[in-house]
């Protein structure tokens, strides 16, 4: 029997048909093709002496069966496994040293590909941008993992990278979730409950993707499977403080009628009845109106952002060294906990918990110095918040359920029902207007959504990804006087 470095399978198959007699030799290359672990080595060698496997022939050495030669084959095996055991400690030797040097040793997830030149990750040219806004979709709190599959499959087209023999093929759910929940995408490599600091691209802040993490832990978030109704999910009763859910009625007449009424979940008797869907849109549309400015500041402030636009180019220096000071002092505090550790004041446990916090905050300071280089970059939700404030009305009167929803979201906080009538705060930094707002209260507002943009406030990001969403389908669906 021919044996060319068998795999487990294949082994264990040729040794039971040499016990039950159907051969007593067998023809290899080389030993060390036979066995690379004591057990398989020490299986061979008991058959010999056994008497049931009688001979062995190698291509490249010679054996006897005697016991000089079941000598010289046992050395061949612990040269064998000598080999193996080397061979696998330098293998995890070389993926060590590459993840300390901030490089991921294995293949780059969706968005990246491994470049073989240069041996890093790079961001795939053709899925990066897209996988971003998948991140940006789950941001805004508004879609399910389904609906962002559904958006990116279908509307976006994204497909897994094609290979020799796999992929071109649609992403699975499972691989959505595997993609909100990975750390590289906000540049951390984690390896066996350690993480290292990559040095690939992030996708993500280390700020959104914890974000999306409480996102994903909140399993009893309401969240419409499909957009049958607009709002369920969005509103709380303001009696017992239950989610608002909504339900379809159908009159003998043919008629439809949709309510939003509490779900009574609670022990406690609520005594709240259900509100028509007419009259609900009415009073949200009273809410966008509140907060809706004229035409006329509208142009003006598109035109004073074009001209800070033109003459804003140098960064925000206070912020900057605040950042950077902070960034300094934790370099300190690494550069104390290392002399301790040194001097064995302070114990291994303490010491690599305390390193690994510095390490993270370390982290998350240099992501905001980076994002700081691009102060100007707060024109664009700028823009766009300023367009949705002018014209929040008429997209949502014209819209369709995922427009309606989106805006309520985006300018919407807190929405309460109580005794049929709701009750909605304005998200930051939108404003309710008692009467025609002045010039200066224009220029807080842009004030504002250059502070929030500035200091990163995850809320303010998570309604501009919002926005950006809504701005698309404002776009596709060819709503009057689109952006």
């Amino acid at each position: 029997m021919s044996a060319r470095k068998p795999g487990r399978p294949v082994f264990e198959s040729m040794l039971k048909r040499i016990q039950k007699g159907e051969a007593d030799g067998i023809i290899a290359w080389h030993p060390d093709r036979l066995a690379r672990n004591s057990i398989d080595g020490g299986r061979i060698i008991y058959l010999l002496d056994t008497g049931t496997l009688k001979d062995m022939r190698f291509a490249t050495f010679s054996f006897e069966n005697n016991s000089q030669g079941k000598f010289m084959l046992s050395i061949i095996f612990g040269y064998s496994k000598y080999y193996v055991d080397s061979l696998s400690e330098n293998i995890r030797r070389g993926m060590r040293t590459k993840l300390e040097h901030g490089w991921l040793p294995n293949i780059a997830p969706a968005g990246y590909l491994n470049d073989a030149e240069s041996s890093t990750i790079v961001p795939d040219p053709e899925r990066f941008t897209l996988i971003r806004r998948m991140w940006e979709l789950m941001l805004t709190g508004t879609y399910s993992l389904q609906q962002i599959l559904d958006i990116a499959t279908n509307q976006w087209g994204l497909r897994t990278r094609k290979r020799k023999r796999i992929g071109g093929k649609p992403f699975t759910r499972s691989a959505i979730y595997e993609i909100f929940s990975n750390t590289f995408y906000a540049g951390i490599i984690t390896r066996r409950d350690r993480t290292y600091p990559g040095k690939h691209q992030p996708m993500v802040t280390l700020d959104e993707f914890d974000k999306v993490q409480q996102l994903l832990g909140r399993p009893r978030l309401a969240r419409p499977q499909v957009h049958t109704f607009a709002f369920t999910g969005l509103m709380r009763c303001g009696e017992c403080g239950c989610v608002i859910t909504a339900e379809e009625h159908t009159k003998p007449s043919g008629l439809h009628f949709v309510y939003y009424r509490c779900t009574h979940r609670k022990v406690t008797p609520c005594s709240q009845r259900p509100i028509p869907l007419r009259d609900l849109e009415r009073q949200i549309i009273a809410f966008l109106e509140s907060i809706t400015i004229p035409d006329e500041f509208h142009q003006w402030v598109l035109a004073r952002l074009e001209r800070w636009g033109d003459d804003e180019k140098e960064r925000d220096t206070t912020s900057r060294e605040s950042l950077q000071a902070a960034f300094d002092a934790v370099n300190r505090q690494l550069t104390k906990l290392t002399k301790l550790g040194i001097r064995e004041l302070i114990s291994d446990e303490d010491y690599a918990k305390e390193r690994e916090a510095l390490l993270a905050e370390k982290r998350r300071i240099a992501q905001r110095l980076e994002g700081n280089e691009t102060a100007d970059s707060w024109f664009e939700p700028a823009r766009l918040l300023v367009s949705f404030s002018n014209r929040a009305v008429s997209w949502f009167s014209e819209g369709d359920l995922e427009i309606k929803r989106l805006i309520l979201v985006v300018a919407g906080l807190n929405p309460t029902l109580l005794g049929r009538q709701l009750s909605i705060d304005a998200r930051k930094p939108f404003r309710r207007w008692s009467k025609t707002p002045k010039i200066p209260a224009m220029s807080s507002i842009l004030d504002d959504v250059r502070t929030l943009w500035l200091n990163q406030d995850q809320e303010f990001l998570s309604t501009v990804a919002a926005l950006r969403r809504l701005s698309e389908l404002v776009k596709s669906s060819g709503i009057a006087r689109a952006a």
